[in-house]
């Protein structure tokens, strides 16, 4: 994406994460932002927190964001996700004490950066973030994960555009052309 954050790239008149922040809002108490340019996301006037674990990708972000929640568990949402749905926020976090991961599965992905986490995952997660395996899913075999199926999102929006995420040129292209729909 030519060096530019991705959260702050604009799509219908608003910064992508603005418009994260527009599906959590009516859902959750608190919002916390885990990043390491915690000054570019200043105008938010939201809490931050820095990766712990730098350079660990999406899993040493999940890690520190739940490290520093106030509660037992942690919805976590990717700043790309220009689509997400407070319904579907509210499906996760209403069903997160029922595991220590509450994930989506839409055909055969698992949406790990739209899950809920709970607190006992932390010692897993850094177990694998120490020895540098940083695939998400590689702790699930050592805690309780329950998925939500792709039929119970589906009644309330297309799962594919919900999860969908801005990664590349073309895909900010698209979601712009969505935006507009």
């Amino acid at each position: 994406m030519g060096g530019e954050p991705k959260a702050l790239m604009e799509l219908g008149g608003r910064r992508i994460i603005e418009r994260v922040l527009a599906a959590l809002r009516p859902v959750v108490d608190d919002v916390l932002i885990v990043t390491n340019t915690p000054e570019l996301y200043a105008f938010l006037e939201l809490p931050m927190v820095a990766d712990v674990y730098p350079n660990h990708g999406s899993l040493g972000g999940i890690y520190s964001g739940l490290e520093a929640a106030a509660g037992q568990a942690a919805l976590t949402v990717a700043c790309d996700m220009p689509f997400l749905r407070s319904e579907i926020v509210e499906l996760v976090a209403r069903r997160s004490g029922e595991g220590d991961v509450v994930i989506p599965r839409v055909g055969d992905q698992l949406e790990t950066l739209h899950a809920a986490y709970g607190k006992a995952c932390l010692p897993h997660i850094e177990e694998r973030l120490i020895s540098g395996r940083l695939k998400i899913t590689g702790f699930f075999p050592s805690v309780r994960v329950v998925e939500i199926a792709e039929e119970e999102i589906a009644r309330f929006c297309d799962p594919r555009l919900v999860f969908m995420n801005v990664n590349t040129p073309d895909e900010l292209r698209r979601a712009r052309e969505l935006a507009t729909i």
